[in-house]
């Protein structure tokens, strides 16, 4: 009785009120400013990055690129302008080499498709950390071992970004060989401004390559796994299968709030500067229910540092045909 009433509140807390109905007809200028400080801030950085110790520039890049994937985030939900083509435009120079913006977007968009009921599904959910029930059973020793550290946060800042590269691509690679000509003009155009990209990286600021993929990008997408290590939890109910972390400010700003990822679930069309207004509406219903990280990322660290957050396989889904696993 107790848990059906927890559910009816965080289900409650879900409901969006009309006066936070989100606007599309203007430009956000919030946001432009997180674009344009963004891009001097890579640009300069990049430029400078010999004249500073390296203990400082790399992180400061890293940090930049981080700050960059929280941007391209708001784009794909159609922020800070209300045409299309220019928020692509904003957002999508591949400063962090590895993902084509599109299918970013098409991804992402999967993942909020149909209001959160197939949220952690390991076949619907596109960014679901999940498997299948006994997909683990498929591979070997060391593979399993990888995906069971990946569980926990350590593993998740260590190992979690070369897993999410090798099973994206590797999924992707399978589509472009089996004749996918779309994907593969896809590839093509982001082959291309990746080259764009190194070319400044390397010949004209003479970074090492290896200190771009080490020392910059491999760290920021460890601080977006950061951010997203506690936002999803498998549950029957898919209005608590999304957790919030309440954190500094630095923080908030560099992942643009979605921290607070149930109101960004809630209200997905909201820009980043808004997501706190409703946030203080529906936090009293999510604490209530054991949704919130109250006390930070560092809690989050506390709690799961060496201790897995979720199990590797989803604990209710089961696998349903060779062909739904081929991308896991």
């Amino acid at each position: 009785m107790q848990q059906s009433l927890v559910a009816d509140r965080g289900a409650r807390s879900y409901e969006q009120p009309r006066r936070f109905t989100a606007t599309t007809r203007r430009i956000e200028w919030p946001t432009v400013a997180v674009a344009c400080a963004v891009y001097a801030g890579y640009i300069a950085l990049t430029w400078f990055f010999h004249a500073l110790p390296l203990w400082i520039a790399a992180p400061l890049c890293a940090i930049c690129l981080t700050w960059f994937g929280s941007l391209q985030h708001e784009t794909i939900h159609g922020h800070p302008t209300p045409w299309r083509r220019v928020n692509r435009a904003l957002a999508s120079v591949p400063l962090s080499l590895w993902l084509p913006y599109r299918l970013y977007r098409a991804t992402h968009l999967k993942h909020h498709r149909h209001g959160g009921r197939h949220l952690t599904d390991a076949i619907e959910d596109p960014e679901s950390f999940y498997m299948s029930s006994g997909v683990l059973s498929q591979y070997g020793n060391l593979r399993r071992a990888l995906y069971a550290a990946n569980c926990t946060l350590v593993g998740r800042l260590t190992l979690g970004p070369a897993l999410s590269v090798f099973r994206f691509w590797h999924c992707e690679m399978l589509k472009v060989m089996a004749g996918d000509r779309r994907l593969a003009t896809v590839w093509a155009g982001h082959v291309t401004a990746v080259a764009l990209v190194v070319l400044w990286v390397t010949c004209v600021c003479h970074i090492p390559f290896t200190y771009y993929l080490i020392l910059i990008i491999y760290p920021s997408m460890s601080l977006t796994h950061l951010r997203s290590f506690a936002e999803h939890r498998a549950d029957p109910n898919p209005a608590l299968r999304t957790q919030a972390v309440e954190c500094n400010r630095f923080l908030a700003l560099l992942f643009l709030n979605n921290n607070l990822h149930i109101a960004h679930h809630a209200y997905p069309k909201l820009p980043w500067y808004q997501l706190p207004k409703v946030w203080r509406q529906m936090r009293r219903h999510a604490v209530e229910s054991g949704l919130v990280f109250t006390q930070g990322y560092r809690r989050v660290c506390k709690t799961y540092l060496f201790r897995p957050a979720i199990n590797v396989e989803h604990p209710s889904q089961t696998c349903e045909s060779a062909a739904r696993l081929l991308c896991e």
